[in-house]
């Protein structure tokens, strides 16, 4: 027998001098971390079952925890570093797939951190937001309506539906199965306080959530869970999802033991068997496929809402893009390698896609040189991480964003990335009743409520510095951006100039 043993990524360091034995780190662990020793009289920990969550370091009544990274390590090896040789050695083991959560983790470039926002100063005054008007509110949708006039000359209204956002921010696609109903209630609450929308995922919608409508986005992925008429009427919107950025050309996948009663009902699935959605939708195998679903989803719901189309960013995006905007789409939303998932194979999360900065820059660039870019919006996805990654999304060709990973940091998700286990101690990524009762939508709803309204207020304030006083006016504004640290190449993709010129 071959000896194998990873040693813990995490160790748990307890101070004894202020540990009174409480016990409370014991009972808030789903990962069952912490005991007590009646021998030795004092409380231990198994670091192998740590996933560095945090809660019980932020429930300690005497701050006795901390959670330090191992300093364990392999011989230095500048080709295999510890978590190759550990995946290795754990595949060897089980011969399975290996799962991770959450967006990828590799040091690839962060181009938002490599592109400077312009200011306005002398020749084009600053915009003080407090004293002047600054407008945030954005539509979604068609803007190639033509001006027609009735007999008696008044204008007919031609305008494809739209989706008015009071930010241009919008929540994810997270599907109740992945997360729990109670971090559903609170993005549901948050949307219709805030005048945006939250997204269902592929989950179908829970039929408590039905009175949120006027403020929901509804998925149909290929796995055509919980898909029905009265859930595609129920929506502001419906959102065809074609691919993700946590995990390109590959489906879904939501293991048996979060198929609980409710989300069995709310899916249409059986309880407790594994949900998994194919890679591709089996109606759709080119654009024209993708136009028919487009227009059979239009047929279903009277022309009354407008229909979204979800695609990872990939190497060839822009054609993608181009067709997709000619397809009878009215909203086109990329989502980048970064993007946030509930469980996906680790290859294909650290290894396939590209940043949705890039993206983003050369979709843009491509549907206002074949003079289309009105026949879409575009909405950005994949690690929207701040309001000043917002703003750059905007100036490089967004008319909105989505946040999903920000949205369930606002909820009290520590980033421990074991979304797939089923044991998130926050009560998020969850089913088990114990825990998701650890999260109050009342409480959730507000903290998201209050993350909206202060990157709002940052979009004003750095719009305000730019001079530009409405996100319409910001929309693909590259001369605002300035890139510093970049090759001519990702210049050049980007169109931006570098800083200095």
């Amino acid at each position: 027998m071959i000896p194998f043993f990873v040693y813990p990524e995490y160790e748990v360091v307890r101070d004894y001098d202020r540990c009174i034995s409480c016990r409370v780190c014991e009972r808030q662990c789903a990962n069952e971390v912490h005991a007590y020793d009646e021998k030795l009289g004092k409380m231990v920990a198994d670091n192998t079952k740590c996933v560095n969550c945090h809660r019980c370091v932020c429930l300690c009544p005497t701050h006795a925890l901390k959670i330090k990274k191992s300093e364990d390590t392999y011989k230095i090896n500048a080709n295999w570093d510890n978590a190759l040789i550990t995946e290795v050695h754990r595949q060897a083991d089980t011969g399975g797939v290996l799962l991770s959560s959450m967006g990828n983790p590799k040091p690839y470039p962060v181009y938002w951190d490599k592109m400077l926002v312009n200011a306005s100063q002398v020749t084009n005054p600053s915009i003080d937001p407090l004293r002047e008007p600054m407008e945030t509110t954005v539509f979604l949708g068609k803007k190639t309506a033509n001006v027609v006039r009735d007999a008696n000359g008044k204008i007919k209204d031609t305008m494809s539906p739209q989706l008015k956002l009071k930010t241009p921010i919008l929540f994810s696609a997270m599907s109740y199965g992945s997360i729990s109903y109670n971090a559903h209630e609170s993005l549901a609450r948050a949307a219709e306080e805030l005048g945006i929308y939250y997204n269902t995922g592929e989950g179908g919608l829970h039929r408590d959530f039905y009175k949120y409508g006027k403020n929901t986005i509804v998925q149909v992925a290929s796995g055509r869970f919980g898909v029905h008429s009265e859930y595609l009427e129920t929506a502001a919107a419906i959102e065809i999802k074609m691919g993700q950025g946590a995990k390109p050309g590959i489906g879904g996948h939501l293991p048996g033991a979060k198929i609980t009663d409710e989300v069995s009902n709310t899916r249409m699935i059986p309880k407790g068997v594994d949900a998994i959605s194919p890679a591709p939708h089996h109606d759709i195998y080119s654009i024209e496929d993708l136009r028919q679903l487009i227009f059979s989803l239009k047929e279903a719901t009277a022309y009354k809402k407008p229909v979204i189309v979800k695609i990872a960013a990939v190497h060839n995006v822009a054609a993608i893009a181009s067709g997709i905007a000619r397809s009878g789409a009215d909203i086109l939303a990329i989502d980048g390698y970064r993007g946030g998932t509930g469980a996906a194979p680790t290859r294909i999360r650290d290894n396939v896609g590209i940043p949705i900065e890039l993206a983003l820059a050369s979709v843009d660039q491509r549907l206002r040189e074949e003079g289309i870019r009105d026949n879409v919006s575009v909405v950005a996805a994949g690690s929207i991480r701040s309001s000043g990654d917002l703003v750059k999304a905007i100036a490089l060709g967004a008319d909105a964003c989505y946040i999903g990973s920000a949205a369930l940091l606002a909820l009290g998700c520590h980033l421990c990335r074991s979304c797939h286990a089923g044991k998130c101690n926050w009560g998020i990524a969850t089913q088990v009743p114990e825990l998701v009762k650890r999260l109050n939508p009342e409480i959730g709803s507000k903290r998201l409520v209050n993350l909206v309204h202060a990157w709002t207020h940052e979009l004003q304030e750095m719009m305000g510095g730019m001079g530009i006083n409405s996100i319409e006016a910001l929309r693909g504004n590259r001369l605002m951006l300035r890139g510093i640290g970049l090759t001519e190449k990702e210049l050049s993709v980007l169109g931006i100039r570098h800083a200095g010129e």
